[in-house]
Parts: C-alpha cells; sequence; structure tokens
C-alpha cells in the first residue's frame, strides 16, 4: 500500500511539474488518503500484536 502512495505522489509532482495542476491536485490527495490508511493499518497492527504478547520478528 505505500508503494501505491509513492507512485500517487510521483504522478502528482510529474504533473505539477508539466502543469496539469488539476491532475497534480487529484494525485496528491489520492496519495494522502492511501498515507493515512496505511498509518492507521500500521497502528492496528502494532495495537493488536503488543495486545496479544507477541514480540516481533
Amino acid at each position: 500500500m505505500l508503494g501505491w502512495t509513492l507512485m500517487f505522489l510521483v504522478i502528482a509532482v510529474i504533473a505539477g511539474l508539466l502543469g496539469f495542476t488539476g491532475i497534480a491536485g487529484a494525485a496528491a490527495g489520492i496519495a494522502k488518503i492511501i498515507f493515512f490508511i496505511f498509518v492507521v493499518l500500521l497502528l492496528i497492527s502494532l495495537v493488536s500484536n503488543a495486545l496479544r504478547g507477541k514480540s516481533p520478528r
């Protein structure tokens, strides 16, 4: 999922450099949403592993 975030970020930067502001804004918005979803899932995973008492590998 983090790969998708980076892909949309790169698309946003390239579109912004080429002057496609609408596409750049949309791609940056998508990248931001996916990034926050990734962070939430990471936190859920860390909390669930901590509650089970398992140590990280």
